[in-house]
């Protein structure tokens, strides 16, 4: 009997890999988009797995007239009692089953507002292009903090801008923060980039939206003393993307 429990608790574990990664995006919740070829091959070998360790204990009880071909009451040669599963296989039976029937919450402002928001990459100096006259100007969190803080030609001020993210309440003070969540390989590493927005009320927690804004003052633009802030002239609601743990521009941008 152990054998085929343990042989269910494999198969049980690829198909939820295969139900995430497979059939749905649901994988997008732990692990960054490259990530797929992976965990779809890792549901195929650990059904395969299981099915193969089902066939061989069928023909073991077959060929012994018994379910299990090996000593006298789940015993071995040395008397010790191996009938039983072992405890650490059980740890797969529940992440198994989540995966197949209850996919855990995606990450959201619980977890942007524990952490400090993430350190943008510095870009080189000349290492800006004129941004496009388009108005308003479709623009990535990450690309927007970039300008506000490192980009000394300040082309940011003065500029309408639109970026998309989710809610997550300040906590203190005035404003609310647009937020994304960014992966460098899954779920255990995120981190957040966030920019703070006055002068709109803040809509429900964890709600994606798309602002509408220029650039709120507050220190020196183009210096890391520049506020990440926006005064928002229009919030709109939206969906969440697909993938939502990329730094994307707003939709139909």
């Amino acid at each position: 009997m152990r054998r085929f429990v343990q042989a269910g608790l494999l198969v049980l574990s690829g198909l939820g890999l295969l139900r995430a990664s497979l059939v749905s995006d649901l994988y997008l919740r732990y692990v960054k988009e490259g990530m797929r070829p992976l965990l779809i091959g890792s549901g195929v070998l650990l059904v395969a797995l299981g099915a193969a360790e089902v066939r061989s204990a069928w023909r073991r009880a077959g060929a012994a007239g018994a379910p299990e071909a090996e000593a006298p009451a789940g015993q071995d040669g040395h008397g010790h009692d191996h009938s039983g599963v072992p405890r650490v296989a059980w740890l797969l039976f529940l992440p198994a089953l989540s995966l197949l029937f209850y996919a855990p919450p995606v990450l959201g402002s619980y977890t942007a507002s524990r952490e400090a928001p993430q350190a943008v990459a510095v870009v080189e100096e000349d290492g800006f292009d004129p941004l496009p006259a388009t108005s308003p100007l479709p623009i990535t969190l990450t690309d927007f903090t970039q300008r506000v803080q490192q980009d000394t030609g300040r082309a940011i001020e003065g500029r309408t801008v639109r970026m998309t993210g989710f809610v997550t309440p300040a906590g203190g003070g005035d404003g609310w923060y647009l937020t994304r969540i960014l992966l460098s390989c899954c779920a255990a590493d995120a981190q957040s980039v966030k920019v703070r927005v006055y002068g709109v009320e803040a809509p429900a927690a964890d709600s994606w939206v798309t602002v509408t804004g220029t650039w709120h003052p507050g220190g020196a633009l183009g210096t890391p003393s520049a506020a990440v802030a926006l005064d928002a002239r229009a919030v709109e609601r939206t969906g969440r993307p697909t993938n939502g743990y990329t730094d994307a521009l707003p939709i139909g941008s």
